[in-house]
């Protein structure tokens, strides 16, 4: 009878032990399911990865960002036909993958190697395209530069303004030093001829003005590239709030 009830016990146990598994096993995989959904439709935590946006940003700041995936998914709802959630002077996440075709099994497993690795591993390149840049024109809008200042009439405006006049926190710029004779035809001349946004697109740059990636070298890009919005900065202490 001692026996019996030994081998009882012990498989009482491996049955609550195997139990215990499987609520822990369920419970992982409800908290992942609950933040892929929430960083994917709601908001997610970003770090600035370089100084294109400096004297504003710095490398290391971090932030939480809005996502507009769940707008685009809304019924009746699209960039075309309703306003979109941008403003001119939005800080704003770009992702420049999306001029490529994305391959679903590849952005699921980079999915799970982000999560087990808190963001810093990856098993594609697609973090190394994305972007944090200034809106500086939305569709519809006429835009010009002169000295590395943009000048923006807004659609269906009557006259322009400079980029500084249309957003109601102020932002510096960097303005780079360049020779007398530097060739005006290349995107870092610091002048740029008048052009209209199309009806799709809006046109972004880094706040530092010498040589670094923004729309002057990509051209205006596609609404549906912004991932969203910068909307507040928690790291460094010293620095919190909107950006």
């Amino acid at each position: 009878m001692a026996g019996k009830s030994r081998t009882y016990s012990s498989f009482k146990e491996q049955k609550n032990k195997r139990h215990r598994v499987r609520w822990i096993l369920l419970g992982f995989l409800a908290f992942y399911a609950l933040y892929t959904f929430l960083t994917t439709f709601i908001f997610s935590t970003r770090v600035l990865e370089n100084d294109t946006m400096q004297p504003n940003l710095r490398i290391g700041d971090r932030f939480i960002c809005s996502s507009y995936t769940f707008y685009r998914l809304l019924p009746d709802v699209s960039w075309l036909n309703a306003a979109p959630p941008l403003k001119r002077g939005n800080v704003v996440l770009v992702d420049m993958s999306l001029k490529e075709s994305q391959n679903f099994a590849e952005i699921l497993l980079d999915g799970l190697v982000r999560f087990f690795t808190l963001q810093r591993g990856r098993v594609s390149n697609q973090g190394e395209q994305l972007y944090m840049k200034r809106v500086i024109g939305l569709p519809g809008d006429e835009i010009t530069m002169t000295n590395y200042v943009f000048r923006v009439k807004p659609k269906d405006g009557s006259y322009p303004f400079t980029e500084f006049e249309l957003w109601d926190k102020p932002y510096d710029v960097t303005i780079p030093e360049v020779p007398a004779l530097w060739d005006e035809s290349i995107p870092f001349s610091g002048n740029i001829e008048t052009f209209v946004l199309g009806e799709d697109e809006c046109f972004v740059l880094s706040d530092d003005r010498s040589n670094t990636n923004d729309s002057r070298t990509w051209g205006p890009i596609p609404l549906d590239y912004v991932l969203g919005k910068a909307l507040f900065r928690y790291w460094p202490i010293m620095r919190l709030g909107r950006p």
